[in-house]
């Protein structure tokens, strides 16, 4: 099997469960922002301590992010195909992350001002991830289908990474806003 397939070289995509748009589009633009803030994620969870705490919720973040991107590509006349937690973001989901945030913010103490991004590597990091969660989640307005919980979950996800950034400083550096 190869990588390639040339089929897209004439500036379409094929859609899940069938079906081609041109890549600019506003599915494949979502999904593809969805797609760079997984990685982004990536590179914070590459400087985790394996197997931990932050590690571990990374890694369902990121396998979360691939139902979002098949919600997100999936053409309105197969969404019944979707599958609500394995293609298709559910409500479920959004909540989830509602409850992690509680967790983690319970943990200690939330900045009163605002916080000023990088006092450690992993916390810049989970800073940069979010600000490209913000991008998809913009971006994914237009693509998302009526009554999807893909805006849902990307906005709860962009208040999780920062939840979890000042965890991880265990207390923010915060400036004083002019």
């Amino acid at each position: 099997m190869k990588i390639y397939t040339r089929r897209g070289d004439d500036g379409t995509t094929g859609l899940y469960f069938g079906g081609r748009v041109s890549k600019d589009d506003a599915a494949p633009m979502a999904y593809g922002e969805v797609d760079e803030a997984q990685a982004a994620i990536g590179v914070a969870r590459a400087h985790t301590q394996r197997g931990g705490e932050l590690d571990e919720l990374l890694i369902s973040i990121e396998r979360d992010l691939w139902v979002l991107m098949a919600d997100l590509a999936t053409d309105a006349a197969n969404r019944h195909q979707l599958s609500p937690g394995a293609t298709m973001v559910t409500e479920q989901m959004v909540q989830h992350l509602e409850s992690v945030i509680d967790d983690l913010s319970d943990r200690f103490e939330l900045p009163k001002e605002f916080v000023v991004p990088g006092q450690e590597p992993v916390s810049a990091f989970l800073d940069l991830a979010r600000t490209v969660v913000r991008r998809a989640e913009r971006h994914c307005i237009a693509a998302a289908a009526e009554g999807s919980a893909v805006v849902a979950y990307l906005n709860r996800l962009s208040d999780l990474l920062w939840t979890t950034a000042r965890w991880q400083e265990g207390g923010a550096l915060t400036a004083r806003a002019t």
